[in-house]
């Protein structure tokens, strides 16, 4: 199947099902149900395991893509978009979260290793290059006696609510700023600290 204009795929990783949805692990499923409400399309229908949502966003032709086999399996669905619609790696980003970041913040980056992060992990496996982008948003570690897995699966903080809900946005805007600029452009707006992006909200 070949969608001849389409030029990007946009993968927000999570967990399917209701005691998942506002876990910190699932804000790459939040970003991108933001951007799907951003461009007027509901992500309804179903294939390759996962929810799906053709759009445009500033001109530009999006997949967007929820994977429901779980964060470990994320791999099977972006690879079999990427086999149907023929796009480069380059040409998907990836929205996770991400531990080693404090809470809101944003990290852009192209390429590398998965670092630690199963769902990561499992897209470079599937489609067997590690060439696409991602957008990470930050997490935070887990308190002290906490491990890492209730952590992730857990909810965020009351008091952390507004800000994640901020990043969720500004998550968003960031992907629309590598659709709309640039690659270079996103990255010097987006990969600053913290504490700036709290300023820029």
């Amino acid at each position: 199947m070949l969608w001849g204009t389409l030029l990007w795929i946009v993968v927000g990783l999570g967990n399917p099902g209701p005691e998942y949805e506002v876990s910190r692990h699932n804000v790459g499923f939040r970003v991108v149900d933001t951007l799907a409400d951003r461009a007027g399309v509901a992500l309804t229908r179903c294939r390759y395991r996962s929810l799906f949502a053709r759009g445009s966003i500033h001109g530009a032709q999006v997949l967007l893509v929820k994977p429901l086999t779980f964060m470990n399996e994320s791999g099977f669905s972006v690879s079999r978009w990427q086999q149907a619609l023929r796009l480069d790696p380059g040409r998907i980003i990836v929205v996770h979260d991400d531990l080693d970041l404090p809470p809101s913040q944003l990290r852009i980056r192209v390429s590398g290793g998965h670092g630690g992060h199963r769902g990561i992990r499992s897209v470079i496996e599937a489609i067997g290059s590690s060439d696409f982008l991602r957008v990470k948003v930050g997490i935070g570690r887990p308190q002290d006696g906490q491990d890492a897995v209730t952590h992730v699966l857990g909810p965020f903080e009351e008091c952390d609510g507004g800000v994640m809900e901020a990043a969720i946005q500004r998550a968003a805007d960031a992907v629309e700023a590598v659709l709309q600029e640039g690659l270079g452009t996103a990255m010097n707006r987006y990969n600053v600290r913290g504490a700036r992006q709290t300023r820029m909200a």
